[in-house]
């Protein structure tokens, strides 16, 4: 089940690095929108171009949920960072251009600092569902990252403001994981109950909500800014709901710490790179909103 579980949480990935890299072209044509401002949105879902970009993602999501099903929140969830080294060429391809030797640095770092993270660690499975409390604690931590985040995106440009959109994203991200795993699990038990249960709405309004601030964050500086963000934030943080909420395991400490903490470097050292990268429109545009 694991081994079914790892090709399921690869080619989804796949399929959500095709969506990001297609998503990303069809958002920027738009004019630059602000933070809160939906009607980005409400114009995208108009574009028959950004409705067949999101083909692949709905795919991506069916093989994520059965992942989700045979494999713990801890090893699925880190496996679609993945996709971020098909993603970064296939923006470049799509715009006639190689990629830029930062954006692969960028990528490279997270990629490498992540999977080494995880063999190291070792996770395992846990309980099938969190506690009401261990949902609470999961909210009300999410939502005050996730509002710092937009905060500080009010009052910057460019590749800092996409990788603050995409870590708000990613947070939002993991918590529709969390739900998806608990989600997979009931329907598999009872396919009629569901329908009257909490989790599958939260889940279609977090999801609305990640899908629409994700496109804007693909409007800010290159894909590598945002799509890093959210592609590290998403597995990050769904290990540290995976351990606290799930009660899933992983070996951190002794000897261990040798290869943890430099992976961890490294993956702070990517996000650097991408949010840092010059592309002519970083700045402060105080207030915006």
């Amino acid at each position: 089940m694991i081994i079914a579980a790892v090709l399921l949480a690869l080619t989804s990935a796949s399929c959500f690095a095709l969506g990001a890299a297609l998503q990303q072209r069809a958002a920027r044509r738009e004019p630059q929108h602000g933070t809160f401002d939906p009607r980005l949105f409400v114009r995208l879902l108009r574009r028959r171009r950004w409705l067949l970009a999101k083909s692949p993602d709905l795919a991506g999501t069916v093989l994520q949920a059965i992942a989700l099903r045979l494999g713990p929140l801890t090893l699925v969830q880190p496996l679609m960072i993945s996709g971020m080294f098909l993603a970064i060429p296939l923006e470049a391809a799509l715009d006639h251009r190689r990629p830029h030797p930062r954006d692969v640095t960028a990528v490279t770092c997270c990629v490498f600092g992540l999977a080494a993270f995880l063999a190291a660690a070792r996770p395992r499975a846990g309980v099938p569902e969190p506690s009401p409390m261990g949902w609470l604690g999961v909210g009300l931590v999410g939502a005050t990252l996730i509002g710092i985040c937009l905060t500080f995106a009010c009052r910057v440009t460019g590749a800092l403001r996409g990788t603050l959109l995409g870590t708000a994203s990613g947070l939002l991200y993991a918590g529709t994981a969390s739900l998806l795993k608990t989600f997979a699990g009931r329907v598999s038990l009872d396919p009629l109950a569901v329908l009257t249960d909490w989790h599958l709405y939260l889940l279609g309004v977090l999801g609305i909500a990640a899908v629409a601030l994700n496109q804007n964050a693909f409007q800010n500086g290159p894909l590598a800014a945002p799509l890093t963000a959210i592609t590290l934030v998403d597995p990050v943080a769904s290990v540290l709901i995976g351990v606290t909420a799930f009660h899933e395991t992983m070996s951190i400490g002794g000897l261990r710490l040798l290869v943890e903490i430099p992976a961890v470097l490294a993956m702070i050292f990517g996000i650097w790179l991408a949010s840092t990268r010059s592309t002519g429109r970083e700045g402060f545009e105080g207030g915006q909103a």
